[in-house]
């Protein structure tokens, strides 16, 4: 039986609140560390990226505006992992039916070269009842024009508060079996994604007739 590749994987956290209300602060975190946990038992590496840990330079200028070698540390050290990378995951919540503005922020930082030709997946969740299903629409977009992009399958929490405890792990109150089989559809669909992507580039590499940007948006433009 062939044996399944370990892949490389980075879990994106897209909330930087700390304080309440709403309570429980910081749901998301519990959200991030089952995805995290669930892609770490399963042989693969996942690293939890949260932006509060991050020291992102105050003025915005992406990584990419930087000259080579001259980028903050920190900047540097995450792109590096963005490229190294076999696939994401994007955990969000809902902000006026869209997705975090801390996500996109985070994620502006840097070119879609670092995220191209690989899969994502698309996780939200909510204190209420629609889980961020309504951020997740604009996130399709958004991803796929970053150039990782999502799988079919998504997952919604609603009530994430109910569903997970602060560890990360199902609360004793919630149906573990029936979570674990929705966030397992979508798993799988990331890991076969993204095995196959790295399969394709280690065999042919990225086409030449679709290179990655290197100066500016017109490049896509028509004659």
């Amino acid at each position: 039986m062939e044996i399944a590749p370990v892949l490389n994987f980075l879990v994106f956290l897209g909330s930087v609140r700390d304080s309440a209300p709403p309570r429980p602060i910081r749901l998301g975190l519990r959200v991030a560390r089952q995805f995290a946990a669930r892609l770490n038992a399963s042989g693969h590496s996942a690293e939890l990226i949260d932006p509060l840990s991050l020291d992102l330079p105050v003025a915005f200028k992406p990584h990419f505006a930087y000259a080579e070698g001259a980028a903050p540390a920190g900047l540097a050290r995450l792109a590096e992992k963005i490229a190294a990378a076999d696939g994401y995951v994007m955990i969000s919540p809902e902000y006026n039916h869209a997705m975090s503005p801390a996500l996109a922020h985070l994620l502006n930082h840097f070119g879609s070269s670092l995220f191209s030709y690989k899969p994502s997946a698309i996780v939200t969740y909510s204190a209420g009842q629609w889980g961020g299903a309504r951020a997740a629409v604009g996130m399709r977009t958004f991803l796929s024009e970053l150039g990782c992009l999502p799988v079919s399958a998504m997952i919604h929490i609603p009530k994430a508060q109910e569903v997970l405890a602060e560890s990360g792990n199902f609360d004793a109150d919630a149906d573990a079996q029936a979570w674990q089989m929705y966030f397992d559809r979508t798993m799988a669909q990331l890991e076969w994604w993204a095995a196959a992507a790295r399969a394709q580039r280690a065999a042919v590499g990225l086409p030449a007739a679709a290179p990655a940007f290197q100066r500016d948006p017109s490049q896509r433009n028509a004659p």
